[in-house]
């Protein structure tokens, strides 16, 4: 089910849950609510209509962030490595390299390549560097929580920094979290592994993350507040 409300498009999911939860989500302030699968569409409309103002505050947050523009992957452009701005110095060879100096990014590519390969290369490049860094702190934190996933992945998501599929005790992370400081991986991290046995964000789940992570309030407003991808 979808509404439009002051010309905003509002996702509904019917759960079975109790109460009602609305979301405005990063990076591009998608609006979503959860709602109870006995509860009638016109109750729920009337409730996100009292929510309005609010949807439009999250919204223009989101609107007003700082974003990259559109990637060409040309020298004087910037790269964000794990919070790090770094300045791209692109040159040419025949095969596809980056390596950060100081406060530089060179990126060798072949002279022919389009934005879209470099851009896939980067993208891959990212992939290989959140592989490795979760690789490194994922059983720190299966070891603090006694909560072990049965295997993580990687991949491009708009809407979401992870998920998690508890039946198969399986998660996905952001590749954008290659960007953003390393404590909002570990965050994404810890919020997933509790997700293995509290699907919902409810009273459990953030006494869950309280406990492991009193400070996961700042982390996940620092990471909804960097630098956000260019979307068109």
């Amino acid at each position: 089910m979808a509404l439009v409300i002051s010309g905003i498009p509002i996702e509904i999911y019917k759960k079975n849950i109790k109460n009602m939860h609305l979301y405005v989500k990063p990076p591009d302030g998608k609006v979503m609510v959860s709602a109870p699968l006995s509860m009638k569409d016109e109750a729920i409309e009337r409730f996100v209509r009292t929510k309005i103002s609010w949807i439009k505050k999250q919204k223009d947050k989101f609107d007003t962030q700082l974003r990259q523009s559109k990637r060409e992957y040309v020298s004087g452009e910037t790269l964000y490595v794990w919070g790090r701005q770094y300045y791209l110095r692109t040159e040419y060879g025949n095969k596809n390299s980056i390596e950060l100096l100081g406060e530089k990014a060179i990126l060798t590519v072949r002279r022919e390549s389009t934005a879209e390969q470099r851009d896939n290369f980067i993208r891959e490049w990212y992939r290989d560097q959140l592989k490795s860094e979760t690789t490194r702190l994922l059983p720190k934190w299966e070891k603090a929580t006694g909560l072990k996933c049965s295997s993580f992945q990687t991949k491009y998501m708009i809407t979401r920094w992870g998920t998690c599929n508890a039946a198969k005790r399986k998660i996905w992370l952001n590749l954008q979290l290659a960007k953003k400081t390393p404590e909002c991986l570990e965050y994404v991290i810890l919020h997933e592994l509790i997700h293995l046995i509290e699907k919902h964000h409810n009273e459990r789940f953030i006494s869950l993350m309280d406990n492991y992570m009193p400070m996961w309030r700042e982390i996940r407003s620092t990471l909804n507040g960097q630098t956000l991808d260019f979307i068109e």
